[in-house]
């Protein structure tokens, strides 16, 4: 077994991680895709900052807790407010290009649930695109940071003293590495692929959540799950996301009539939050389609939304003159693993930034364009504290780690009963798990996943995918109430008492990997 020894290992290769090997130096990156890809390129939505004339970081985390349906800390809001401004001047120094008037002023955009224009877009709709390739550029240029593409971070190594001492993983040839680092940082995104419909791409598939879980570590409000009220419906995997900012720039919500329901539905129509948007386009689509009606916007279109556009001619679509197909579909994971305002876990020398974490920003609801700014404030947060707080090397005289760990094989990832599983699973989260719930279907769901967690165990992403599955569904079931995002059907009324869903999760069965002797073992490699 290789053997690789670092100050910081960093799983995961978005805007979170990235920012935070950028900050924190000494690094390794594990990445299970190219460098790059995953979520944050995909991103259409820009940054949420406070740097309008009108505007302030005050009132910026208003909207965010008025919107986060009771859940959302003051504490967080505040500081993820108030750092924006400082993050976006980084990124520029960095080099990152954004939209700015004729005067040279940012061009700032307004999406549902905020007061006032605050969002800053790269190329109109790629802002992503923009800052990922900021990022990877800037890394490109650090030879204290190595990134480990096409490697699959498989579980946490644990010491004998119970903290976090690296990352097991395999390698672009299937074979298996152990990473040993004083601080490990889950950076790995969102769970999108455990649902039949999401904007999310193939490879989010909840693996830092699910390492976590293993691992015995503390997770909360898992059942949160955000959808998008408008992909392009269609039978593309991914859905494509029409950006909300088109609805900021005055596009409609439509039925087959052409008439306005989300007028009926709330007194802010289209820019409603996220969660009732969506689902009054979920109960519309019983009775017919529902479409995005954005000809007002112009001429301009093509250069305003270029990634828009694209996506609508790919199908044949031309915005400027015809209103475009929408449905929801799972866009973004509010809960997650468990985080104080510095990213600490319940486990030492566990850190979580970026989708991946749960630090109380979000609550039951996210403010749209809050994710971006959120990975970039809280990695630069996460990097100084993990580089300040350990200054010593794990306690190495027994390292452990899940033992199924050792039973994940890759190539039943193309054996036909796991890709049935893998779809029975997705089915059975937007069935079940979906925007709409009920105890019935939960409890269906529950039954089914567990099920299908036997055959899922030997496949990489599949394992996960059973683990996050089982773990929102069981919260949803233990849920009675309608709130933000979780809407029980059986249960439509709001608690006058808010709380969160705090899961201390049993670790699995663990195993010593006894041939790991740092400083002995002729395979250790300098990490960085």
């Amino acid at each position: 077994m290789r053997t690789i020894t670092t100050s910081c290992v960093v799983i995961g290769s978005g805007i979170a991680g990235l920012s935070t090997a950028l900050g924190h130096g000494d690094a390794v990156v594990v990445s299970k895709t190219a460098l790059g890809e995953g979520s944050s390129r995909w991103a259409q939505g820009g940054i949420a900052a406070a740097v309008g004339n009108d505007d302030s970081p005050d009132l910026h985390a208003d909207d965010t807790v008025r919107v986060s349906a009771g859940l959302g800390r003051e504490t967080i809001a505040a500081l993820v407010a108030e750092g924006a401004g400082e993050r976006i001047e980084w990124l520029r120094s960095l080099g990152a290009s954004f939209d700015v008037d004729d005067a040279g002023e940012f061009s700032l955009g307004k999406e549902a649930g905020h007061s006032r224009h605050r969002i800053i877009h790269a190329n109109g709709d790629a802002t992503g695109a923009e800052v990922m390739r900021t990022l990877t550029a800037a890394v490109a240029q650090r030879p204290d940071i190595t990134c480990l593409d096409q490697t699959f971070a498989l579980d946490l190594l644990v010491d004998d003293m119970g903290q976090a001492a690296g990352v097991l993983a395999l390698d672009a040839d299937g074979n298996h590495v152990a990473i040993i680092a004083r601080a490990v940082v889950l950076a790995t995104g969102g769970i999108g692929r455990v649902y039949q419909h999401t904007t999310n791409p193939v490879e989010v598939t909840g693996d830092g959540f699910a390492m976590a879980i293993r691992a015995g570590v503390e997770v909360r409000d898992p059942e949160f799950v955000q959808f998008h009220p408008t992909a392009l419906h269609s039978d593309l995997d991914p859905m494509p996301l029409l950006t909300e900012a088109l609805r900021g720039e005055g596009a409609h919500l439509v039925d087959a009539a052409g008439h306005r329901f989300m007028v009926d539905a709330h007194d802010d129509a289209e820019l409603a939050p996220r969660d009732i948007v969506a689902r009054h386009i979920h109960w519309q689509r019983q009775s017919g389609p529902v479409f995005l009606d954005a000809r007002n916007i112009g001429p301009e279109f093509p250069t305003r939304f270029p990634t828009v556009w694209a996506i609508s001619q790919s199908v044949g679509l031309d915005p400027r003159v015809d209103v475009l197909p929408v449905s929801p579909a799972e866009h973004y994971h509010m809960g997650g693993i468990a985080t104080d305002e510095r990213g600490r876990t319940s486990m030492p020398r566990l850190y979580a930034v970026g989708e991946a974490a749960s630090t109380g920003l979000h609550g039951a609801n996210r403010l749209a364009s809050n994710s971006l700014l959120e990975g970039l404030v809280f990695g630069a947060r996460v990097a100084v504290t993990a580089a300040t707080e350990t200054d010593s090397s794990p306690q190495i005289d027994e390292i452990r780690v899940a033992a199924s760990a050792f039973d994940v094989d890759a190539d039943r990832a193309r054996e036909r009963d796991v890709d049935d599983a893998v779809d029975a699973l997705r089915t059975t989260m937007w069935d079940h798990v979906g925007l709409v719930r009920d105890e019935a279907g939960l409890e269906y769901a529950v039954r089914h996943i567990q099920a299908l967690a036997d055959p899922l165990r030997f496949h990489r992403e599949g394992r996960n995918l059973a683990t996050v599955g089982l773990t929102v569904a069981t919260s949803a079931l233990d849920r009675r109430e309608s709130r933000g995002s979780h809407h029980r059907s059986d249960h439509t009324a709001v608690s006058s008492a808010p709380r969160h869903t705090r899961l201390r999760p049993e670790p699995v069965a663990m195993c010593v990997l006894s041939d790991l002797h740092v400083g002995q073992n002729a395979c250790v490699e300098a990490g960085a």
